[in-house]
């Protein structure tokens, strides 16, 4: 049997109505014969949009697929436990021209209600955001589910959003069940849960291609959204800290933290006190992971998945850059 190696993936381009050009312009990533390339899917273990390896030799292999062959080897015993051999995460760029819809997901508990096998928990790291960019996450009062509902019908519901103005750098933590959107110019990283199940809340009276108005899932989210409010949205780290790990998201289904790493400065990294797969995701310039065996670059909008039996690596940077280190406890 073939020996596990930290693994690469050919990203998925998704065309969306409200998509951009950033995949292409600021990523240098070619999305083909796309208008516009709204989502790159980096590493999906979602039915139907199956991340492929793309380096060594398990290349042309599916991601869940090696899970299934691998088991806790690659994922990490408790975490094939928990989730059997559908990869947990699912590692995207969300780059949007306008605005998404105001949206939301469902948690486990509903998720299993209608049938799914997991809700939606997800994290954005902003990578790129113009002058005046802005997104939405959760309600900027208490509100409730009689009053959304009679302003969603209205077309009102933006009065009640809670607006963020970003920059490059800024984090959310958009728990399952959070109304949430993305606006124009707020590229992204996003990390979340497998689970591609998104109830359409409000979609800005916005025409598709067809003359038509995209399908709203109004039941569904009045059923599925959480109605607190909260005095703050925003996830603070220490951003600034240089050839450090600095912890930035930490919940049930993954954690997230942040390397910045210095031009020319190397990182040592012991995994070996972790029962999980590591994802290393660069989100600003380029570094070399070097490990037992060989080495692997990794560029701006790429990712990067080490085996639960791969301990030790060395990250260097080629670049300044910034880093999402992300893995299950």
């Amino acid at each position: 049997m073939n020996v596990l190696y930290p693994l690469k993936f050919n990203p998925i381009y998704l065309e969306k109505i409200w998509g951009g050009q950033n995949v292409k312009s600021l990523l240098h990533k070619d999305f083909g014969k796309l208008m516009n390339c709204g989502e790159m899917w980096l590493l999906s273990g979602v039915e139907g949009q199956n991340s492929i390896v793309s380096n060594g030799n398990f290349e042309g292999d599916e991601l869940n697929d090696l899970v299934e062959t691998f088991m806790g080897d690659l994922v990490g015993d408790n975490v094939f436990d928990r989730y059997g051999e559908t990869f947990p995460l699912l590692i995207k760029v969300i780059d949007p021209l306008t605005w998404l819809s105001v949206q939301v997901h469902p948690d486990d508990e509903i998720a299993k209600m209608i049938g799914l096998e997991n809700g939606k928990t997800e994290m954005w790291y902003v990578m790129h955001a113009d002058k005046d960019a802005e997104l939405v996450t959760g309600f900027n009062r208490e509100v409730t589910k009689a009053e959304v509902e009679k302003l969603i019908y209205e077309k009102k519901i933006s009065q009640v959003l809670n607006y963020e103005k970003v920059k490059d750098g800024d984090v959310f933590f958009i728990p399952a069940r959070r109304i949430h959107s993305l606006g124009p110019g707020c590229m992204v990283a996003e990390i979340q849960q497998t689970s591609d199940t998104t109830y359409r809340v409000y979609d800005w009276d916005r025409l598709d291609q067809h003359g038509m108005y995209r399908e709203l899932h109004i039941p569904q989210s009045l059923f599925t959204l959480n109605y607190k409010h909260e005095d703050s949205y925003r996830t603070e780290y220490e951003r600034d800290k240089k050839d450090a790990t600095v912890k930035m998201v930490e919940c049930a289904y993954f954690t997230t933290n942040f390397i910045n790493l210095e031009k020319g400065m190397t990182l040592a990294k012991d995994y070996s006190e972790l029962d999980s797969f590591v994802i290393l995701m660069s989100v600003g310039g380029r570094f070399t992971l070097k490990y037992d065996g060989g080495e692997e670059i990794v560029n701006i909008g790429e990712c990067i998945l080490i085996p639960n039996v791969i301990n030790k690596v060395e990250i260097n940077g080629l670049d300044d850059c910034k880093i999402l280190e992300t893995y299950i406890v």
